[in-house]
């Protein structure tokens, strides 16, 4: 079995982030969907603003919201405004690995999805 990139929710703008809630990434139940994340999944965070990395477990967050908010010990390593990076990983046999294809989310500011893909190509740059 092999490790792989399964999903990416990119570019997402931090809504809240919640030092006082227990530990976890609420994340909109629409980009969650889309994205193949589920709730309680084990994700990655990489923050785009300060370079920090992190992970945590997933939260649904209401449906149509837009809502990103880092929970618990997480809030301190980011800030309402703050451009992150949200990924998921997942185990596939070899057998698979020429068939596979990962699911990206590309999101503009206010988290609405702009682009759906399944690749990545060097130099390729999404910014806002």
């Amino acid at each position: 079995m092999l490790n792989f990139f399964k999903s990416k929710i990119h570019r997402a703008t931090v809504t809240e982030a919640n030092l006082n809630y227990v530990g976890s990434i609420t994340i909109d139940e629409d980009l969650l969907e889309k994205a193949n994340i589920y709730p309680n999944e084990r994700v990655q965070i990489v923050n785009n603003n300060n370079g920090a990395r992190l992970e945590t477990y997933v939260i649904r967050g209401k449906k149509g919201s837009g809502v990103i908010c880092l929970n618990g010990a997480a809030a301190r390593l980011v800030q309402a405004g703050d451009k992150i990076i949200i990924i998921a990983y997942c185990w596939i046999h070899e057998k698979e690995v020429q068939d596979y294809e990962p699911k990206i989310l590309i999101l503009d500011p206010e988290n609405k999805i702009i682009d759906i893909k399944n690749k990545e190509k060097h130099g390729e740059v999404v910014a806002f």
